[in-house]
């Protein structure tokens, strides 16, 4: 053995805590800051789930993804947003590895979950513009759990990879300061001692697999989408049907381009603050704004939640 090997042999160590990024000064704005934004998630998601599960006009296919996506992102917020939250305001920013690995596989497998919705929903926007006839045929209710359920194990199953290959990993420090605000594959990569060409393999190529080819899936399925609604002769059919889709491009785009960026973008030529944004936002911004993008250009959505007001409201003034 090499003077070198032994060297990194006696400096790794098992890793007892992570210390996570502090936040700055202003922590009673920031600490109000989450607990509004998370409050606004499980509110706001909640608030959909609920609506389509009461309102039997909403019991379709398109909505049925749309409750599994404001489930997800109930449990994908929950699963960082909280501990943000916690460290916020106590200033203890130390995680224990097991808590810092439990972390990791369910906001992994979540996110991974929700690449996979996302591309389900857009085969169910292909069938119902491209082929309408057939599409009570096709997207049955069977299809639709199958696909739901295959999304969600998918993103489990992809999470046990990368946490089995992140937990193996070697450190140098017994408590190890990572560059993130919560636990994710990335960050600990970057602080780990041993090589760790395997992970970051893992990572691409998982990420590839999870990442790009749905989202490859989604821009063809689009660009079908795109091409029979122009051949829509008026112009009110052509908009009804791009309205259909409106909302699941928007949530897309900002999806997968914060998650793109986080897991496969560039990683140098960014400023550390630049980073530290981008990891932020994958987190919080798309279960913030999924119900706004839902509820506010959706006119069933809206006519549905008024419904459940009116009623309500009925009740109080019996």
């Amino acid at each position: 053995m090499s003077s070198i090997e032994i060297w990194k042999h006696v400096n790794q160590t098992t890793v007892k805590d992570f210390t996570l990024l502090d936040f700055p000064k202003e922590r009673v704005f920031i600490a109000f800051l989450f607990l509004c934004i998370y409050v606004t998630i499980l509110i706001g998601n909640f608030c959909i789930f609920a609506i389509i599960k009461i309102d039997s006009n909403l019991h379709t296919p398109m909505y049925f993804f749309i409750s599994n996506l404001s489930c997800l992102d109930i449990c994908y917020s929950s699963v960082t947003l909280p501990i943000m939250l916690f460290n916020c305001v106590s200033g203890n920013r130390s995680i224990s590895f097991n808590k810092c690995i439990v972390q990791l596989y369910l906001f992994v497998s979540l996110g991974g979950a929700e690449c996979i919705l996302l591309a389900a929903m857009a085969y169910d926007r292909f069938v119902a513009i491209c082929n309408p006839l057939r599409y009570p045929i096709i997207m049955n209710n069977r299809l639709c759990a199958n696909l739901a359920a295959a999304s969600w194990l998918s993103g489990f199953l992809n999470s046990v990879l990368h946490t089995v290959m992140t937990s193996k990993l070697s450190f140098c420090r017994s408590e190890q300061r990572i560059n993130n605000f919560y636990c994710d594959v990335p960050p600990l990569i970057e602080v780990a001692c041993n090589p760790a060409k395997a992970s970051k393999t893992l990572l691409y190529v998982v990420s590839v697999f999870l990442g790009v080819s749905p989202f490859l899936f989604i821009v063809v399925s689009y660009i079908k989408i795109i091409a029979t609604i122009m051949k829509i002769h008026s112009s009110e059919g052509r908009w009804k049907a791009f309205s259909t889709c409106s909302s699941h491009l928007i949530v897309v785009t900002v999806f997968y381009g914060t998650a793109n960026f986080n897991y496969i973008g560039p990683t140098s030529g960014y400023s550390f603050e630049i980073k530290r944004l981008t990891s932020l936002l994958y987190s919080i911004l798309t279960p913030l704004l999924n119900p706004v993008i839902y509820c506010l250009r959706n006119k069933e959505v809206k006519g549905a939640l008024k419904k459940v007001f009116r009623r309500i409201y009925f009740l109080d003034h019996k």
